[in-house]
């Protein structure tokens, strides 16, 4: 699923870059239902891409995290009557009286 390249800038210090396998759109239409799979089982990302670029990940689904609602604040927070109400002074300065 994964290639590993590395390579030496000095003695000592070595990098390594994973890059993912990439599919083309051939490869992952004839293998969509394999390759779906791979993907739940391992949780990994799937690229496909057109020539030699990535184009899209296949990646497993995360749902939303769950607890928010409307309405979770409904008779918690009260709004005053005149809480869209400008001071004498703001109205005045912006052009409202």
């Amino acid at each position: 699923m994964f290639q590993v390249v590395g390579r030496i800038d000095k003695p000592g210090q070595v990098w390594f870059d994973v890059r993912m396998k990439t599919y083309t759109i051939t490869e992952s239409k004839t293998r969509l239902s394999a390759l779906v799979q791979q993907v739940m089982e391992t949780g990994e990302t799937v690229v496909i891409g057109r020539n030699g670029r990535p184009m899209v990940q296949l990646s497993p689904y995360k749902a939303p995290a769950s607890g928010k609602r409307l309405g979770a604040f409904e008779g918690r927070i009260h709004v005053s009557e005149d809480f869209d109400a400008w001071e004498p002074e703001e109205a005045e300065a912006l052009g409202l009286e």
